[in-house]
């Protein structure tokens, strides 16, 4: 209600703030400024009449034309549109005290009331009383239902006014005095409404009768408002009376109040179609980067289960080189891609829920569920292809080894074959000697002996071939050919051997005896010597060792081959002394020796010669071995290194992945503060991030030692790429959550306290930590929250789990708080906003929307919309209905 007090200099309006809110109280000697008074009386003359010629009638002077009443209660039923009680026509006073006391009653129930104002002092023709009365009555019935942007009466009028006039040079309302004594206020109103009316660009500000004029003329010819006040009344006064003004401005907001409501209902479209455009542009980029990394998982996946074999070890490590750049640096992009696909996804959809739309369904094959899968089987072939790769550089590595020593021996081998046919074909005992002949066949048994002791290299030269055959040696076509050539040439020797034996024995018959020291020595010659060669194809063998017990069995194995060296020299030393016995038996006896041993080619010098390299080669051997142990000690390092790095990391990702599970379920304090903590959260997991590329670092070194096991860590390198991961993605997701409840609180309007209500009950019933409540837990949760009754709770869970899984999530459970304590736009009330701007027609055309819309909301709308068909539709119809409906109900737009 408003308080009227007509004191002597006090305001008419005594600051109840019902109707409206006073700038300023003003001063008792202004109050009683006769030019305020002046422009008062013909504003609201000017006021009544406008109402009073719909009956047909109107007023010559405010404070007489009202004594009786009878315009009054006249005038109140115009503007309200009731019946007043039946006016009394008689002339007598006590008959207009009458009249005027039923309209003052009507006003009183209107809920406006009146101090000190009684119908004599208005019957006896008070002019400060009349007009606080009219005052009054222009309050309650044109300003006070005045609202813009949820201000009331003078302030929804002043914001009405800045607002329609803010795009106008030279214009600046702050009040409803000195604002508009130039003129151009109203000249810019009008211009805004009906800008064929106003020539606005040729006002000057410092004309202002000429603009407070031509504004006057314009309303009264095309506005229909009455002239309210004189131009040089408003000039010539230092301060305009503002309830002049405010009268006067509120008959334009009127008179322009089907344009107010266009539009009002155009910001309720552009809020509505806003929220559609940016729901779209956040579709195109998930479908975008959906895309995108759906593409690259496509193309990675291939070269993941690419298994080709290559054929050196230094192609299979080039190839690992590529493996470790796409883990450090084209995989982690594509990991924050996808988590932030996922979180895109998530803010999407409950921007979806929160403005009623539909949820998105992103195109087939682009589901967040799609790429999960799709990155599970990037994951796997990315697994499988790491194990390959390590296997193949062992393999090839024996591969290699295999093939050097194959090689090695086949050379030895074809060495000692070479000029063997030729001499097991020779026909020298036709011509010779029964003594030569017996000296052809011991030699030729030391050569079978020989043949013998060779037996055992050919047999290791087929195994090893075959195992490169088993291990896929890419050069087996060759090693298989010379293998086999000397396999056929092995079997060649057996059979000449065997004819060669044959003839010999034959021929054995008309010899006599032979040298036997000479045979001696040459039996026990070929087999030391065999022996010694043997020695030295091992000591020059090459090995290859993953650990120190590998190098450390060489080692012992190699110690135990030097434990024989004296036992064999003293063989040596026998068999040279055989030698020894032949020259003093020859020179004791007087006989001249042919030459060389007939029984063998081994002659002591080369037995000594080859003793000599052997002993030479002891040493060598003991420096490579020595040199593979610390070799093998230095990689020891390396896995205590890696392991003492990865146990620290390990520990430190599981702590971190338990503390964030707390730090999710135990959130304090506002979503703001919860979402600082959690950022700064993420930033001191990040500047954890040089401890990972350490460990990445002593990963490397062991890959290029070619280090296969650590017995010091059960952690392994790609174990702990993938908990890294985890981690950051956890962190990101919890990030989201706490964004997403922002985002759900100030569209929805939920307090923090409601929030921080709604968070307490839940995590209450959650007795598990699991982020869910079972159905029995929910029902516990609202009957706290002051629900009850069976049918409640089933109507309320088909909300929350449509899907029937028994459990709800705390995002479903804010959604649903949030839809139970708020408003939201709906179909229904775009299409009567729409309706609005059509005129009350069925359809809109293009111009209506280009002249209502901002320009990129109206051409979107015209984009979309279908053309109208019903009855009433003319050229260029469009249907706005089908549309509304389809923002709220088509998941496509």
């Amino acid at each position: 209600s408003s308080v009227f007090d007509i004191r002597p200099g006090y305001n008419y309006c005594s600051g109840v703030q019902t109707y409206m809110e006073q700038e300023n109280d003003w001063d008792r000697d202004l109050l009683l400024d006769p030019a305020w008074e002046k422009q008062q009386r013909k504003t609201f003359t000017a006021w009544c009449n406008s109402h009073l010629r719909k009956a047909g009638t109107q007023i010559e002077n405010i404070e007489e034309d009202f004594r009786d009443g009878l315009k009054l209660m006249l005038l109140l039923e115009v503007i309200s549109g009731e019946r007043l009680p039946k006016p009394e026509r008689g002339k007598m006073r006590v008959h207009k005290i009458n009249n005027v006391n039923k309209a003052l009653d009507f006003i009183a129930s209107k809920g406006v009331k009146l101090v000190s104002i009684g119908a004599e002092e208005i019957v006896d023709g008070n002019a400060k009383m009349t007009l606080g009365m009219i005052w009054t009555i222009i309050l309650r019935f044109a300003i006070q239902d005045i609202s813009v942007e949820e201000t009331s009466a003078k302030e929804g009028l002043l914001l009405w006014c800045q607002r329609k006039t803010a795009p106008y040079k030279n214009v600046n309302v702050q009040n409803f005095h000195i604002s508009w004594k130039d003129g151009l206020a109203f000249n810019a109103l009008i211009h805004r409404h009906r800008p064929d009316l106003i020539d606005y660009d040729s006002l000057r500000k410092d004309d202002p009768v000429t603009n407070l004029n031509n504004a006057f003329e314009v309303a009264e010819k095309h506005l229909d408002i009455p002239k309210m006040l004189d131009a040089e009344d408003i000039v010539n006064t230092a301060r305009p009376d503002e309830k002049a003004i405010m009268t006067y401005v509120s008959s334009f907001y009127h008179a322009f109040s089907g344009a107010q409501k266009a539009e009002t209902a155009a910001n309720r479209i552009c809020k509505v179609l806003a929220v559609n455009q940016e729901n779209e542009q956040m579709m195109e980029d998930y479908e975008k980067l959906a895309s995108e990394l759906l593409e690259w998982i496509r193309r990675t996946i291939p070269w993941l289960e690419n298994r080709t074999q290559e054929k050196t070890v230094q192609d299979m490590q080039a190839k690992q080189e590529d493996f470790r750049d796409y883990r450090c640096v084209h995989k982690p992009p594509k990991v924050q891609e996808k988590c932030q696909l996922e979180i895109s996804f998530n803010t999407l959809q409950t921007k979806l829920r929160l403005s009623n739309r539909p949820a998105f369904m992103p195109s087939e094959g682009r589901m967040v569920s799609d790429i999960n899968g799709a990155w599970h089987t990037l994951e796997g072939a990315e697994k499988g292809y790491e194990e390959w790769i390590l296997s193949e550089i062992r393999r090839l590595e024996r591969l290699e080894h295999l093939a050097e020593k194959f090689h090695q021996k086949a050379a030895i081998h074809e060495s000692w074959t070479d000029g063997k046919e030729a001499m097991l074909t020779q026909k020298d005992y036709e011509t010779s000697t029964l003594s030569e002949v017996k000296a052809l066949l011991r030699k030729h048994e030391a050569f079978e002996s020989d043949l013998a002791a060779h037996q055992d290299r050919v047999e290791q030269i087929a195994a090893i071939a075959q195992e490169l055959n088993e291990l896929d040696y890419y050069d087996s076509a060759s090693v298989n050919a010379r293998c086999q050539k000397i396999c056929d040439q092995w079997d060649v020797l057996g059979a000449l051997t065997q004819s060669r034996k044959e003839s010999l024995e034959r021929t054995e018959k008309q010899l006599e005896s032979i040298d036997e020291l000479y045979l001696e020595y040459a039996k026990r010659a070929a087999p030391f010597n065999n022996w010694m060669e043997g020695a030295m194809e091992d000591l020059q063998d090459m090995f290859i060792v993953h650990n120190i017990e590998e190098i450390q069995g060489l080692i012992t194995a190699h110690e135990q081959f030097k434990s024989t060296l004296a036992e064999a020299n003293k063989e040596r030393e026998a068999i040279q002394a055989i030698q020894a016995e032949v020259q003093k038996i020859a020179q004791s006896n007087g006989i001249k020796l042919s030459g060389a041993n007939p029984y063998t080619t081994i002659t002591p010098e080369s037995i000594d010669n080859k003793w000599e390299k052997a002993m030479d080669m002891v040493p060598l051997r003991d420096n490579a071995l020595q040199d593979e142990l610390n070799k093998q000690n230095s990689n020891d390092t390396l896995r205590a290194k890696f392991a003492t790095q990865a146990n620290t990391v390990g520990a430190y990702i599981q702590a971190k992945m338990e503390e964030i599970g707390r730090i999710s379920i135990e959130m304090n304090g506002t979503l703001e503060d919860q979402l600082t903590n959690l950022r700064e959260y993420q930033k001191t997991i990040m500047s954890y991030m040089p401890e990972i590329n350490t460990l990445e670092g002593y990963h490397q070194l062991i890959q290029e030692a070619l280090i296969f096991d650590n017995q010091y860590t059960s952690y392994t390198m790609e174990h702990l790429r993938v908990g890294w991961e985890q981690l950051l993605t956890t962190i990101a997701r919890t990030i989201n959550e706490v964004e997403n409840q922002i985002l759900t609180r100030d569209a929805k309007g939920i307090s923090q306290e409601q929030l921080q209500e709604y968070r307490a009950s839940f995590n209450h019933f959650d007795k598990d930590h699991s982020g869910a409540l079972m159905a029995e837990e929910f029902k516990a949760c609202l009957i706290s929250l002051g629900y009850d009754g069976d049918s409640e709770f089933s109507r309320i869970m088909g909300i929350v789990d449509p899907n029937g899984s028994g459990a709800v999530t705390f995002q479903a459970f804010i959604d649903f708080m949030s839809r139970e304590t708020t408003d939201t736009d709906t179909a229904d009330q775009v299409i009567a906003s729409f309706k609005i701007l059509a005129a009350d027609k069925n359809f809109i055309t293009a111009d209506e929307l280009r002249r209502e819309l901002p320009p990129d909301q109206a051409e979107y709308c015209i984009a979309r919309m279908a053309p109208y068909t019903g009855p009433d539709a003319i050229p260029g119809a469009l249907d706005y209905m089908s549309f509304s409906t389809a923002l709220y109900g088509e998941s496509d737009l």
